[in-house]
């Protein structure tokens, strides 16, 4: 499915910030376009120039929040010449998300658009944002382990959202959680450790089977 059109925001955006705010504090489900109209004061044919339904008006609203909110500090200062890698991703990482502790309503509206059928554009606004730093600070290290790193933060990433929405973890919980993952993915990389061993195949019962005699001769 064709991920649908939002246009662009503009930095002053009362349309937006108004739809951002009923996300706060109503919730997603209470930003229906005659309660955004009446609260930005504008009429739903504004509201229809701009946007084709409510989902694109929901998207550019989290788009201009995220701009505004969690993504304002990218680019700011840079790693110290002496940190560790792991210090350096989480200094870009940290300042992403710290936001969402102190907005914990636009986390959840923000999943809910981002598991929708368009989500993916959410994922790839923020990428485009994220992406020049990121790049920038992993210029240096193996282009496999970033594939592998990328895969490994994004599906963790989306898995602490996942459980924070349903009410699982704690919006706290989140960084803490990112933090030992880029920990322990990092020291790997760096200790050049061998190739993991597979996995123990699991019995019907739920137990690895016992290794056979040939093999503990």
């Amino acid at each position: 499915m064709m991920a649908a059109h939002v246009p662009s925001v503009d930095s002053g955006d009362r349309l937006l910030d108004v739809v951002a705010e009923m996300l706060e504090q109503d919730g997603y489900d209470a930003v229906q376009l005659r309660a955004v109209a009446r609260r930005a004061q504008v009429s739903l044919a504004t509201i229809y120039k701009r946007f084709g339904t409510r989902d694109e008006m929901i998207f550019a609203a989290l788009q201009h929040w995220m701009q505004h909110n969690r993504y304002a500090d990218l680019g700011g200062d840079s790693p110290k010449s002496d940190a560790s890698l792991h210090e350096s991703l989480m200094q870009l990482l940290r300042p992403i998300f710290e936001p969402w502790e102190r907005h914990p309503r636009m986390l959840t509206a923000y999943f809910r658009a981002r598991s929708s059928a368009q989500g993916q554009q959410l994922f790839r606004f923020g990428l485009e944002l994220v992406a020049p730093a990121g790049l920038e600070l992993l210029a240096d290290v193996d282009d496999e382990f970033v594939a592998s790193l990328d895969a490994i933060i994004t599906t963790v990433i989306y898995g602490l959202l996942s459980r924070h929405s349903a009410g699982e973890i704690d919006v706290t919980d989140i960084i803490p959680i990112l933090d030992q993952t880029v920990f322990w993915v990092v020291r790997g990389y760096e200790s050049g450790t061998a190739e993991p061993k597979p996995v123990a195949r699991v019995t019907s019962r739920g137990r690895a089977p016992r290794p056979s005699r040939a093999t503990t001769r």
